[in-house]
């Protein structure tokens, strides 16, 4: 009796005896799951995932300082859209420092290229219809607004020599500020101003 279980025990223990192989997976089988695994992370999950605030690498990023003094906050908003890259050129061809027309974008449109405002604003850079025709571009076209926006606050910050009172003629209209001798006291005006520079 003790002898049979010894020979029962002894199949069940060897490969090939009583389907035990189906149990097992082989080198070649782990290594074909894995790959196969790996593969659905490099590229469906990869691709799916891109574009996630979260899993990219956090960069300790300082305040861009400015050109007559003050900084801007680095911007640290969650858009990685098509009209980024666009934005960062505008800001790079019309001397604007990027953290600053990206914020500009930013609190304007909320990168949304279709955004219209109850004034009439059009746009990712929220141009109204007479500054795009001052500009010469096109609002409803997003490369066409963005370099618009750029270009005309770039001219308002060599009209006033000062970022802060440019992005308050951005808002306000450079005719207020030359009426106040400085940022317009308007509540949204300050607060625009104030929000852009990230102070």
């Amino acid at each position: 009796m003790k002898t049979i279980g010894l020979v029962l025990a002894a199949a069940f223990c060897v490969p090939g005896i009583a389907g035990a192989d189906s149990l097992t997976v082989g080198t070649k089988g782990r290594s074909a799951l894995f790959s196969s695994q790996l593969d659905v992370l490099d590229n469906r999950a990869s691709r799916q995932y891109e574009g996630s605030a979260r899993l990219r690498p956090q960069v300790a990023k300082v305040p861009t300082r400015l050109p007559g003094g003050g900084s801007v906050e680095p911007f640290t908003g969650s858009y990685r859209g098509e009209y980024l890259s666009a934005a960062r050129n505008a800001a790079r061809r019309h001397a604007i420092p990027e953290d600053l027309f990206l914020r500009l974008v930013q609190q304007e449109s909320g990168w949304n290229p279709s955004a219209v405002s109850v004034k009439g604003a059009l746009g990712l850079a929220q141009l109204m219809p007479g500054t795009a025709r001052l500009m010469r571009v096109d609002p409803n076209v997003p490369e066409q607004n963005l370099d618009g926006g750029a270009r005309y606050l770039r001219l308002q910050y060599e009209r006033f020599g000062d970022w802060r009172l440019a992005l308050a003629a951005y808002n306000a209209g450079p005719g207020a500020v030359e009426k106040h001798n400085g940022i317009p006291p308007y509540a949204e005006t300050v607060a625009y101003v104030r929000i852009i520079l990230g102070s």
